[in-house]
């Protein structure tokens, strides 16, 4: 079982979520295996992996919204597998499509939110939130006529509408140029700090280095987790930068005792290994060739991500 602990003076009453031994197969196939996490209370935590390795079936079981086959957990206090129903109404949940309704104006979006909820003043909440998000000006513009950053905004404003605990985010950014990505992951940063939790799942690096703390879940299990730099330096990785004639090294490198990643970054290669001494080993002739300098570098957390992606890859096969 894989244990997920935050820092020791956490107590009781600043844990948004716990869970054990979480485990769900769909027609038989295992799609989370044996998870159990740690999530505080007004901390932004983000899952990483790749497509169909079980980051949305867990964000779902952590919060009530899909019952686990096995384990057990709390969120927001709340039991969830008996308590499913008074979870959902203090989570805000924004999927990847955009899924608010085209054809009427950001104004009617949102007090059709607000009734839903049954807020006390539609109207009163609707204007409020249209200045939060930015959208004066733009209230009887159709939704579906505004660009991806502004129909994310919105998107946003409605599922925090009714003042969540939990906001769970489903890679909430794709398609959505980097300025209005900024600007989203500012407001989400805002919300935190006001003490909402958010659980979002995310292939962007940059978005990944944004979060409290992450998780790396591949094929339903869960390999690496913490605070970016904690996830570094388990890694284990060493990692050299490669500049000069970089033609064909990459596929020279890739498959060599002792290196488990090579990959281009810009004019340069990163090229890692766990095994130190072996790496090392292999890349002493390349090093002494003037053709290419080699530099010992920190991992960045894309390093990081590339060797779990290729370990999980070759474990699932």
């Amino acid at each position: 079982m894989t244990d997920v602990h935050t820092n020791s003076h956490t107590n009781s009453a600043g844990i948004a979520i716990e869970v054990k031994g979480l485990s769900k197969s769909f027609s038989g196939r295992p799609v989370v295996r044996d998870l159990s996490m740690q999530v505080r209370r007004g901390s932004i935590y983000g899952f990483l992996g790749p497509n169909g390795s079980g980051k949305t079936t867990t964000i779902r079981m952590l919060c009530g919204l899909l019952t686990p086959d096995s384990g057990e957990g709390t969120c927001l206090g709340y039991d969830i597998r008996r308590d499913a129903d008074k979870i959902k109404r203090k989570v805000g949940y924004m999927t990847q499509r955009f899924s608010l309704y085209q054809d009427l104006s950001v104004r009617e979006n949102l007090e059709f939110v607000a009734r839903l909820y049954g807020l006390p003043n539609a109207v009163a909440a609707a204007r409020e939130m249209i200045a939060r998000i930015g959208l004066k000006g733009r209230e009887e513009q159709l939704a579906g006529n505004l660009s991806g950053g502004w129909k994310q905004r919105l998107a946003l404003g409605a599922c925090t509408l009714p003042n969540p605990q939990l906001l769970l985010l489903d890679e909430p950014t794709a398609g959505v140029d980097p300025k209005a990505r900024r600007d989203f992951w500012n407001e989400i940063h805002a919300l935190a700090a006001d003490g909402l939790t958010v659980l979002v799942s995310t292939h962007y690096m940059d978005e990944a280095e944004r979060c409290h703390e992450i998780a790396y879940i591949a094929y339903g299990n869960l390999l690496a987790h913490g605070t970016v730099d904690e996830v570094i330096a388990h890694s284990a990785l060493s990692t050299y930068t490669v500049t000069g004639d970089l033609n064909g090294l990459s596929n020279e490198l890739t498959s060599k005792p002792g290196i488990d990643m090579v990959a281009p970054f810009g004019t340069s290669l990163h090229v890692s290994g766990r095994d130190k001494a072996a790496l090392e080993a292999t890349i002493a002739p390349y090093r002494s060739n003037p053709r290419w300098h080699f530099e010992e570098s920190e991992p960045s957390l894309e390093d990081v991500f590339i060797d779990l992606m290729n370990r999980s890859k070759d474990n699932f096969q």
